[in-house]
């Protein structure tokens, strides 16, 4: 009897509640089997969209959920009593899922019967996404109520999606991603442990699932999930004794890689999709049970709901066409698969014991050491493209190419988010305030910072909040208020890896160069500005560059444009590097730019590095940018010889005004 397939899912929303739920009731009627939702970046971390830090990121990443009504719009018509909905959120998870819960009662729909997923995982988001919004304790025990509270009142959800996804992303190999996902697991378990009867701690377990990568090396990457298997089983057995092979299960869902997507020659990455969908679907024993794969043009902006369809075609045909669900694991007994497996296993252990030395995820997360050893992954694997040594079809070979008629549409091949979404946004927030019982959300409140400062479990009077009208910020207020503001090490203090020795020199001496003509070192910025906070394409630039003789001034993330500015002066750079890839780069980099010039320090170039459409390109350089870098930039070498260039025209400019 052939298998089931697995959850079939894409990751998606956008712009409003109204709009993503058009999108879904779509992608449900084209065979999508699960709902994964994607949240905007001030959701994902406790701000409603008026808030200063909201501005130019409402919308852009995912849908903007401020309130229980926006959470009852996003699913209209969408019976969330049959409905598998997974959702990618974590800082503000417990808040997410009491407006989850507090929407399906007004559907008539008992909690116990929904099932889904919160990612829940905000350790991880420490060391690669950045959407954490209270420190790493704090951040942990917050988790930690949604697990325990899950396993009484939701029994059919999964109440944490331990990732290893993002840590690939941030350039961890199948080594690090198995240790530091297994490292902020235990760190879970161990705090769950705590807070649950020792009765109910198998059945706890058992609804612990885990979100993985795939890239491109797919025999690796299957081996890499087949050593995932074995190493949860082991875990649970000798560390917390749970007996019941059934609660020991491995259970996963996946999107595959999007690091790798390329901007140059993005037609590649229909088949680099495909090939990595194999890693964790070829393998029974070691097989997703939810799979949601990225679209084609990541690298070029926001899909559009076409190439999601194409993405979850991919996977309907593999399941539904070929006879893979067929047959028992066709990797049992590989000699070859065995021995990589059992390679990996070893390797992560080495690595896992590191961080227990440390003191654990939480201690390794507060040093910055995990940070740092993902930031040196990375530079190595970026190097290795960069030399040659790791090759990628049509970026460092094979790179002339036809053009492709998949971007040769007026829309240039991605979705635009209207500017008028942010704004509309704001407009509904403010109607809503103004509907509901200010008496009530005061009292549930002061309920929720009662039970925040005394340590009891958040969730119910999170869900009395919904109920009660109260938005995000105003939930993500009160909690920084309880537990304060977190700013996390940064992976600047990372070893950076070299290109090439000549590629190393000749950037060496182009900056030995600049610091005579300057009389010192030339100073960068690198400045991450909004909510984003994917910094790993800003670190690896800002450790290259110290590398090569620049003096680097790094913040970390989530930066006004005014603390940029204001940095910019005080430290007198020569030049600002900006990194933005959440599509607020419209809004964000001329208040920078015209803070500069208020400032007097119009003279200053200023860079920008993202996913930046090529018409928004154009219109930054109306506005002053002196160059825009994208994925298909992605030589280190060039970039900082580039920058070099730009500081040293700037700096001529200036001299000749001063003559």
């Amino acid at each position: 009897m052939a298998d089931k397939p697995w959850l079939m899912r894409t990751y998606s929303g956008h712009s409003s509640a109204a709009r993503s739920n058009e999108l879904y009731r779509t992608n449900l009627s084209r065979g999508q089997t699960g709902l994964s939702v994607a949240f905007d970046l001030p959701t994902q971390i406790g701000y409603d969209a008026d808030d200063p830090l909201a501005t130019g990121e409402v919308g852009r990443v995912g849908v903007p959920i401020s309130h229980l009504g926006d959470m009852e719009a996003l699913f209209e018509g969408i019976p969330l009593g049959k409905t598998n909905t997974s959702m990618t959120i974590n800082a503000t998870a417990p808040w997410l899922l009491a407006l989850y819960v507090a929407a399906a009662e007004k559907q008539g729909v008992d909690p116990k019967q929904l099932s889904g997923t919160t990612q829940n995982d905000v350790l991880k988001e420490f060391l690669s996404r950045g959407t954490y919004a209270l420190p790493p304790g704090p951040s942990l025990a917050l988790g930690t109520d949604v697990i325990a509270w899950a396993a009484d009142n939701i029994p059919k959800w999964n109440p944490i999606n331990v990732c290893s996804y993002h840590l690939q992303e941030a350039g961890a190999t199948p080594v690090l991603e198995l240790a530091f996902t297994m490292a902020n697991a235990i760190a879970y378990l161990d705090a769950v442990k705590a807070r649950v009867p020792a009765a109910s701690l198998g059945h706890v377990v058992s609804r612990i699932s885990f979100f993985c990568n795939a890239g491109i090396r797919f025999v690796e990457e299957l081996c890499k999930m087949r050593a995932f298997v074995r190493m949860w089983d082991e875990l649970l057995q000798e560390r917390y004794g749970i007996t019941d092979p059934e609660q020991r299960r491995f259970r996963y869902g996946v999107q595959v890689n999007s690091l790798g997507l390329t901007e140059r020659q993005p037609e590649n990455n229909v088949q680099r999709i495909v090939i990595e969908m194999l890693g964790v679907s070829l393998s029974r024993d070691a097989r997703a049970r939810a799979i949601q794969l990225p679209c084609w043009n990541e690298a070029l902006g926001l899909p559009r709901p076409w190439d999601q369809q194409w993405s979850l075609r991919m996977q309907q045909v593999l399941a539904m066409e070929t006879d893979l669900l067929e047959y028992p694991d066709l990797f049992e007994g590989s000699k070859v698969v065995e021995e990589k497996t059992a390679a990996l296993i070893a390797s992560a252990k080495q690595e896992l014991s590191l961080v227990e030395k440390q003191g654990g995820a939480i201690r390794a997360i507060e040093t910055g050491a995990m940070k740092s050893r993902l930031v040196e992954a990375n530079s190595r694997r970026l190097a290795a493209i960069e030399r040659g040594d790791q090759t990628v079809v049509g970026v460092n070979v094979l790179q002339e190419s036809a053009e492709s008629p998949l971007t040769a549409g007026g829309d240039a091949g991605i979705l635009v988010i209207d500017e008028k979404a942010e704004r509309e946004q704001i407009e509904r927030l403010n109607a809503f305030r103004a509907k509901r019982n200010a008496g009530a959300v005061e009292t549930s409140l002061r309920a929720l910072e009662i039970a925040a400062r005394s340590g009891a479990n958040v969730m119910p009077a999170s869900i009395a909040a919904a109920k009660a009208g109260v938005t995000t910020g105003e939930w993500g207020a009160v909690l920084r208020r309880v537990h304060g503001d977190f700013r996390a090490p940064t992976g600047v203090s990372a070893s950076a890896a070299p290109a090439g020795e000549d590629a190393t020199k000749r950037l060496r001496a182009a900056v030995d160069v600049l610091a005579k003509e300057l009389g010192g070192r030339p100073k960068i910025l690198v400045g991450k500005p909004g909510l984003d906070g994917h910094s790993n394409g800003a670190e690896l630039i800002a450790v290259a560059a110290r590398d090569a003789g620049f003096e680097v001034v790094y913040l970390g993330i989530r930066l006004t444009p005014a603390q940029i500015v204001s940095a910019a002066v005080q430290e007198s750079v020569d030049v600002v590097g900006l990194s933005i890839l959440s599509g607020g780069h419209m809004s964000l980099v001329p208040a920078i730019l015209e803070g500069l010039r208020k400032a007097g320090a119009s003279d200053v170039p200023v860079v920008v590095g993202g996913i930046v459409p090529e018409g928004d390109r154009a219109l930054l350089a109306q506005k002053g940018v002196a160059r825009v870098f994208t994925p298909k930039d992605f030589d280190r070498t060039q970039v900082l010889l580039d920058v070099v260039e730009i500081v040293r025209l700037a700096r001529a400019r200036v001299d000749e005004v001063g003559t």
